[in-house]
Order: C-alpha cells, then structure tokens, then sequence
C-alpha cells in the first residue's frame, strides 16, 4: 500500500516537455509562437469571411468553418501553457488543468477525425454526383455532420476521463510531454491499465481507422472521376487539390494513429512529443492554407472584405 500513497487528486502534475534554457531552444519555442499567432489568425479571418459572405454559405464551408474553430481552440489548448512554461520555468500544472487540457484534446481530436472524414464525404459527392449534391448535403445532413463531429468528440473524452484521471498515480508525477496526454499519463500509473489500453485501441478504430479508410476511399472515387474528365486542366486542378488534401490528413491520421494505437510498452517520450507536435500544432496551422486559401472563392471574399 506504501506505493500508491502518492496518488492524491490534489497534486500537481510536472510537464517534463523537451525544452531547457539553451539558445536552441529559445528559437524553437519562438517558432511555435509564431505558427500559433499565425493558426490563430488565419482560422479566425476564415471563420469571419464565411459569416460575412453569402457565397461562401454552403456545406463545405460550413464544415470548414467548425474545423476552423476546432483548430483555433485545439492550439489554444497547448501552445500557451507551452510558452509560458518555457519563460517563467515553471513546469507544473494543477491535476484539474490537466483534466481540462484532455477534456479539450480529446473532444478535438475525435471530433476533427469525423469532421475531416465528413468533408472529404462532401468533397465526394460535389465531384461524383454533382446533380445529387443538393439533395445529399441539404441543411439538416451538414447540421447533423457539424453536431455529431462536436457530440461524438465529447462522448469521446467522458469515456476516457472516466476511466484514465481515477488510476492512482505513483512517484514524483512527471509527464514527459509537453502537454497532459492519456499514453503518457498511463505510464505514472501504479496499476494495470491493460483494460483501458484495449478500450483505447477501440476507440482508435472508431475515431482514426474507420473515417481514415473512408477518406481514403472517398479520394480514391474523386481521382476515378477525375480520369474520366475530358479537362485536362480540370484534372490538373483536382489531382493539385486531392494531393494537397492527402498530405494534409496523412499528417494528421498517421502520427495520431501511431500514438494512440500501440501497447503502452512499445511508447517512447521522445518520438510521441514529436509525434504529437504534427496533430496539435503543425496541421491547424496547414488546414486553412490547404483547404480554405488556395480556393478561389475564399480570395474573392477576402478582397471584397
């Protein structure tokens, strides 16, 4: 019983990161700052130009705006506390922060994953069955994608608070991370988590195997399509758009699946703190480039603005 004296739901949690006062470091978290200015910025300028014009009132901006705010509040959820433990040099956050900042990555995470499998369904149908799109992607479907992503993702995050923050946790409570994230909160645990890391790797099914294989397979019929069109111009526009597209998603599937689908024993602090910059940092900062300012609508809107 003397082991899991330490476990107190009133103790602070130290965040280990992988940053130290060296010179090289400063540059590296002036850059994060710089790309979380800049992921702010772009997503709320999005999200004010899809309210303000009526052009852009269709599903897949609507879409497109809910991913805007998910990436403005998923960045906002780590890059802050990051800066501001690297100036002050204090690395402790409260086991109730901690909860929070799960409560929040978790909904985005999941939430983001059926929201980027719902866009390339829309995506899907603008090119394949143009004349059903109407039909297809009317109001209450875009609601009902939008609501669900939001719904589904918090469903996501109750399941694996409930099961992950209660696990008595032994030591010093050092998370080597960055930020409070469940596999590398797992290993300060004094028990068996086996259960729970199965339930993770099902919810990795649901939330990274299932809407992965469907983007996969929406672009697969999209670029079928797009063979058959008589354009060449038309076709170089679409495999530009769908290339774009795939290397946006495979950024963010391939590192979330990799971190979130292996046993406990085969994780590594180092590679999952990398890993992990690539899903909360690096692909809400991609995501308006990509998606929303390449698009000829989305520059017309901003220079009428």
């Amino acid at each position: 019983m003397m082991g899991h004296e330490n476990h107190s739901f009133t103790s602070d949690f130290i965040l280990l990161g992988r940053f130290s006062s060296s010179q090289s470091s400063l540059a590296f978290i002036s850059f994060i700052y710089i790309i979380f200015i800049m992921t702010i910025t772009e997503n709320t300028i999005m999200i004010l130009l899809i309210l303000r014009d009526s052009r852009l009132h269709t599903p897949m901006y609507f879409l497109l705006s809910h991913l805007s705010f998910m990436d403005i509040l998923h960045i906002s959820n780590i890059v802050p506390k990051m800066v501001t433990d690297f100036l002050s040099g204090s690395r402790t956050i409260s086991f109730a922060g901690c909860g929070f900042q799960i409560f929040l990555s978790l909904t985005l995470l999941g939430g983001e994953c059926l929201l980027l499998a719902a866009m390339s369904y829309d995506h899907y149908v603008a090119i394949c069955h143009p004349l059903h799109y109407p039909i297809l992607m009317n109001d209450y479907v875009r609601i009902l994608m939008a609501r669900g992503s939001w719904i589904v993702g918090t469903v996501n995050f109750i399941v694996h608070t409930a099961y992950a923050l209660p696990f008595p946790f032994c030591g010093p409570r050092a998370i080597d991370h960055f930020f409070c994230e469940v596999p590398a909160m797992l290993k300060l645990s004094c028990v068996d988590t086996t259960l729970y890391e199965r339930g993770v790797y099902v919810s990795g099914l649901i939330f990274l195997l299932v809407p992965s294989s469907l983007i996969l397979a929406s672009y697969v019929q999209i670029l079928l399509t797009v063979l058959q069109m008589k354009s060449s111009e038309a076709q170089k526009k679409s495999f530009s758009t769908c290339s774009f597209h795939m290397i946006v998603v495979t950024m963010y599937y391939g590192p979330f699946i990799f971190t979130y689908m292996r046993p406990k024993s085969y994780h590594t602090p180092g590679q999952d703190k990398y890993l992990a910059i690539f899903y909360t940092i690096l692909t809400p900062t991609l995501n308006p480039i990509i998606y929303r300012f390449r698009n000829k609508d989305v520059l017309k809107a901003m220079k009428n603005m």
